[in-house]
């Protein structure tokens, strides 16, 4: 129980990937069929898979202050499941072809905080929603100067309106057992940095 099945790609054939849309995201009908875990094979299904790319999420924490930077920001998917689509997230980015994880991350951290330097943790990475979606997500902590960071930031090329806050860890926490923080990025990144608290706090 628990185990990892000693299947692997290879044990996935596709026949087909048909283009369905291009445009911010691009996504595609493909047609195959795996092995079964009783053995043989599944029939011949179609999937509709969405390409965006992958991305990093940074959370700057500034360990002398004990202060975490967060965004606030407007996301159009939560209009349908929120009381309000400005959400409250940390520092992200898509990785563009030829950089780096660590460039994606320092990147993004200037363009949304103003914040210039800081020493990257990696932490973690995970698929988004692997039944629709390649996306893998790539979490880093940054150890930052958070009175560095600007009040307001974001690119304008990219219509980016984002609020900064500099807010103590524990306040964080709260935010997120209340709900207030609820995107699967954020909300990850924060119980990783929970579950290695001690640790980090200490380092």
């Amino acid at each position: 129980m628990g185990e990892r099945a000693e299947f692997s790609l290879d044990d996935v054939e596709v026949k087909a990937k048909q283009p369905l849309y291009q445009g911010f995201l691009t996504t595609e009908k493909w047609t195959l069929r795996h092995r079964l875990f009783a053995g043989g094979w599944t029939p011949w299904i179609e999937r509709e898979v969405m390409r965006r790319g992958h991305a990093v999420m940074v959370i700057p924490y500034d360990r002398q202050r004990d202060e975490m930077v967060v965004l606030e920001q407007f996301r159009v998917g939560a209009m349908e499941t929120s009381d309000s689509p400005w959400l409250y997230e940390f520092v992200a980015g898509m990785i563009d072809e030829g950089e780096t994880l660590e460039q994606v991350a320092m990147r993004e951290l200037s363009e949304e905080t103003g914040i210039q330097q800081a020493d990257l943790t990696y932490a973690l990475s995970y698929l988004s929603s692997p039944g629709g979606t390649t996306e893998r997500i790539h979490i880093y902590i940054a150890d930052v100067d958070a009175s560095h960071g600007h009040k307001l930031a974001g690119l304008d090329a990219e219509h980016e309106d984002i609020k900064v806050h500099r807010l103590a860890r524990t306040v964080v926490m709260d935010m997120l057992e209340q709900g207030k923080i609820d995107n699967a990025a954020s909300v990850i990144g924060l119980q990783w940095f929970q579950l290695h608290q001690q640790q980090w706090l200490t380092k």
